[in-house]
């Protein structure tokens, strides 16, 4: 596999870098996953299947998991032998702590000057706001994601993805990828200031339009990508359940409204998002209405428009081409897995459904190092 022989180190919690270093895990990576004695906290979180939350199966398997007191003399030692035989450091406290702890990147790169160490935190390590805690809510309404999901009365709704984390992850993981990149031709490592609100601001270019050309904020119902155009745009059915239309292209406009015997409203689709387009929606939210979504499906099914039904996630992980492309996966005492995304020709990623206990891996990885068991 694409990662076999690189050997990571995983101090974090919750979501961002656990989630990046599964991934490595899924591609090879021997990933020892250091926890607090009380174990990571995302194994008591949620709805358990098999006696496993599913959070903690999605975002730790494969991974080796052991208990180290950083705190004390022997505990410190262990970490310096296991910075020794690395390749990644992820760590994911508060600004200052691994500092205090002796296992900033500094005193790492002493021991491992090829180490690749990546600190994800909340906004950085600089700024500001370098002190503040945040989770994944509050990063995204400090950066403006917040005020952009509205109800329809026009009150800011709760975000229902974890963005920021998944952000802070995939940009986390891009980092880590090319530090080892460059590392192949330098010899050198690096270290990595990732921060969870730099990644999800970097989400955001096709959306910035207003901010940028005109210095204002977007007027939401009527920008491009939150139904403004009439062909991007959510419309309800007749038995209550919704379609979204999701293509603004002239020639989606054009093969709709002509399907719909409406093409007198097609040049309506060729002005600028905004209440020009409003007597096309009018017409659309009216007929869509009249039918229901297994009506509109099969209507639809040989008009090449984009679009799709709402589904709920039951139904998107059912999905036959959900199966097809094997993002479902269950192991063998039934948990149930996220599938593997990057899908290479040649030396595919495997799902190893391993879940360690609480410092299960510990003696076995101290005496791969050289240790007895009092570093416990």
């Amino acid at each position: 596999m694409k990662l076999e022989g690189v050997r990571v180190l995983d101090l974090s919690l919750f979501l961002p870098g656990p989630h990046l270093t599964m991934v490595m895990a899924d591609h090879g990576a021997d990933v020892i996953k250091i926890e607090p004695p009380t174990g990571e906290p995302v194994r008591e979180v949620g709805l358990k299947q098999a006696g496993v939350s599913t959070w903690f199966r999605n975002t730790h398997r494969g991974k080796r998991c052991i208990v180290l007191d950083l705190k004390n003399a022997e505990g410190k030692a262990a970490f310096v032998k296991l910075v020794e035989w690395a390749d990644v450091v992820v760590e994911a406290f508060r600004p200052g702590v691994a500092k205090r702890l002796g296992i900033d990147y500094d005193s790492c790169k002493a021991i491992n000057p090829k180490l690749v160490y990546c600190a994800i935190s909340a906004f950085g390590q600089t700024g500001p706001k370098v002190n503040r805690p945040a989770h994944d809510l509050a990063m995204q309404a400090d950066t403006g994601v917040v005020s952009l999901n509205r109800a329809p009365d026009g009150t800011p709704a709760m975000p229902h993805m974890p963005v920021a984390d998944m952000a802070g992850s995939l940009m986390a993981l891009n980092g880590i990828l090319m530090a080892l990149f460059r590392r192949e031709r330098t010899g050198e490592g690096d270290y990595i200031d990732l921060s969870m609100q730099d990644a999800l601001m970097a989400w955001l270019p096709n959306v910035l339009g207003p901010p940028f050309a005109l210095g204002r904020d977007p007027v939401v119902n009527e920008e491009r990508s939150w139904g403004g155009n009439a062909l991007y745009k959510l419309y309800r059915c007749s038995d209550e359940r919704w379609i979204a239309l999701g293509g603004a292209e002239h020639k989606f406009a054009e093969n709709l409204l002509i399907a719909l015997g409406r093409p007198d409203l097609i040049h309506l689709c060729h002005l600028p998002p905004g209440p020009g387009q409003d007597p096309v929606k009018a017409f659309l939210i009216e007929t869509f209405s009249r039918r229901t979504l297994v009506e509109w499906t099969l209507f639809l099914h040989d008009i090449d428009v984009c679009w799709a039904p709402v589904k709920t996630l039951t139904e998107a992980f059912n999905d036959p081409h959900t199966r097809a492309r094997e993002m479902v996966w269950t192991d063998e005492q039934g948990g149930t897995h996220l599938g593997i995304p990057i899908k290479f020709a040649n030396e595919p990623g495997r799902i190893n459904p391993h879940l360690d206990d609480v410092g299960e891996s510990t003696v076995a990885v101290l005496k791969e190092l050289g240790l007895t068991p009092k570093h416990l």
